[in-house]
């Protein structure tokens, strides 16, 4: 007699769930204590929520790749350590405030990775932003234009991990080095940051005209960063495009 206006109260605090639950139970369902009942209920509705905030931050990350940590290929004839990236999927390296740099050349993998980390991440209720360096660049000049350049760098700063993919692409300007010093600045300490690119680390100096803040960049990432370097003999979308086909000619082989 009472479910009715039960499932509505309750779809009026957003339960959602529970409602349908409610809505929907059987005599199953109803042999079930109280106890059993209620827990099942929020259980589900707690499942439901953490989904949705999960797809939420997947969303807002604009991961670059559909990547996770579970499908990395550890080849033998490639250089990624099975340990470290166990390590790094725990996160604790975000509550420690520590860094990611990832180089290797094109085709090893190293924006998967870095969108691997992302997606765990997110998963684990972090907040994270993936950019391609070129078009953070590109944003923060509109910024700029649009007069929001300061809300729109303390928005970088909120991100728990901040992933800068394809470091080196060019050299960069003075002003240019100076927002990617103001990036580093601002999250020294405060945040994690994941960088990735072909050029290793130890040449980043040759991307900034100025050595100051050559300097002041590498003090503020590399000191406390996991450094991963990728290789591999064959390119990582060469061996994806392979399994893609081997996969397609299996299936045609069984129909």
């Amino acid at each position: 007699m009472l479910n009715n206006p039960t499932i509505e109260k309750l779809k009026d605090m957003k339960l959602k769930v529970m409602a349908q639950m409610l809505d929907e139970s059987d005599a199953a369902w109803r042999e079930l204590s109280f106890e059993e009942r209620l827990g099942l209920m929020v259980e589900k509705e707690w499942m439901s929520r953490k989904n949705a905030r999960i797809k939420r931050q997947l969303y807002s990350a604009s991961l670059g790749l559909n990547a996770c940590l579970e499908d990395i290929d550890y080849a033998a004839d490639r250089t990624i350590d099975k340990k470290t990236i166990q390590t790094l999927a725990t996160c604790a390296f975000m509550e420690q405030k520590l860094n990611i740099v990832i180089s290797g050349k094109t085709g090893s993998g190293k924006s998967y990775l870095a969108c691997a980390f992302g997606n765990n991440a997110c998963r684990k209720g972090y907040t994270v932003k993936y950019y391609r360096i070129p078009e953070l660049l590109l944003e923060i000049q509109e910024a700029k234009n649009e007069h929001r350049y300061t809300s729109f760098m303390k928005q970088l700063q909120g991100v728990k991990l901040l992933i800068l993919d394809d470091i080196g692409l060019k050299a960069y300007t003075l002003e240019e080095s100076r927002d990617i010093l103001e990036i580093t600045e601002s999250r020294y300490n405060k945040a994690s940051t994941l960088i990735s690119g072909q050029m290793a680390h130890s040449k980043w100096y040759e991307l900034f005209p100025d050595p100051t803040t050559a300097d002041a960049i590498m003090d503020r990432i590399i000191h406390n960063s996991y450094i991963i370097s990728l290789d591999s003999k064959k390119s990582m979308r060469e061996v994806m495009a392979e399994k893609t086909i081997k996969s397609i000619e299996n299936n045609k082989a069984l129909s």
